[in-house]
């Protein structure tokens, strides 16, 4: 039997591109501390792991330097295979657990969108509730995400502006409804994608490029604007799926 969310999709009006982006300009009037907060809290926990990922380089170029009489000297070369084929492992593992990690203050923050866009007071904290209620759920949809953008990434490229839309909304699905397993999660997203990906592939391009104008500032104004992306993508849900107010958002992580 399929999902009820599956039949307000088909039943879905088509979103206002112009609508949203207005909104969401609106909104990010009211959220751009939390999201620079969301951002902060996620560059804390995920900047160790990305140390650790190149520790190794940093022996390499020690390596280099202390042989750099040698024109013929290979750094890359002193590593064996096995161990090559181990730091390829540890990379890929670190990289699953960084966007899990990424993915669950990322759910947090849509509902941080929600109370505001509502009405309702925010409260700081929390960033960690997705990860701690349902992260064995969160990161098989890492791991889903991550195949499907490596199968878009074999076929040529092309294919990752197509599965891109998809990746997108999952994980606001996710947000809004937890109880759903990851098989429904993924095939919501690409049900949704593809009976409106043209509006959603515009807003995330467009809401990219205004996410970057933080730059502007020195760079530092990137904080406050990189979590921009997340809120048209709040309001493409909100105006094609809506919400259930009478369903808990908070419920059991459900089954696989």
């Amino acid at each position: 039997m399929e999902p009820h969310i599956f039949q307000k999709i088909e039943t879905a009006k088509s979103p206002d591109f112009g609508g949203i982006l207005s909104k969401s300009f609106e909104l990010f009037k009211k959220v751009w501390v939390e999201g620079m907060l969301h951002l902060l809290v996620t560059l804390a926990i995920i900047l160790p792991f990305l140390a650790m990922l190149y520790i190794p380089f940093i022996a390499i170029l020690i390596k280099a330097e202390a042989n750099g009489g040698r024109p013929d000297f290979n750094p890359f070369l002193e590593y064996s295979v096995a161990w090559i084929a181990i730091y390829i492992v540890a990379f890929l593992v670190v990289m699953i657990i960084i966007q899990t990690i990424a993915y669950a203050i990322t759910a947090h923050f849509f509902k941080v969108l929600k109370k505001a866009d509502t009405g309702i007071p925010l409260e700081t904290g929390g960033y960690f509730d997705y990860l701690k209620n349902h992260f064995q759920k969160i990161l098989v949809l890492s791991l889903a995400a991550f195949g499907i953008t490596l199968l878009a990434a074999i076929l040529c490229y092309l294919p990752i502006f197509y599965v891109m839309v998809p990746l997108q909304i999952m994980f606001v699905i996710f947000a809004f409804n937890p109880q759903l397993s990851v098989s429904e999660i993924v095939k919501t997203g690409f049900k949704l994608g593809n009976r409106f990906w043209l509006i959603a592939f515009g807003l995330i391009i467009v809401s990219s490029l205004i996410a970057q104008a933080g730059i502007i500032l020195c760079g530092i104004g990137l904080l406050a604007t990189a979590f921009f992306t997340h809120i048209p993508m709040y309001y493409f849900y909100k105006e094609t799926i809506g919400f259930d107010e009478e369903l808990q958002e908070d419920l059991p992580a459900g089954s696989f």
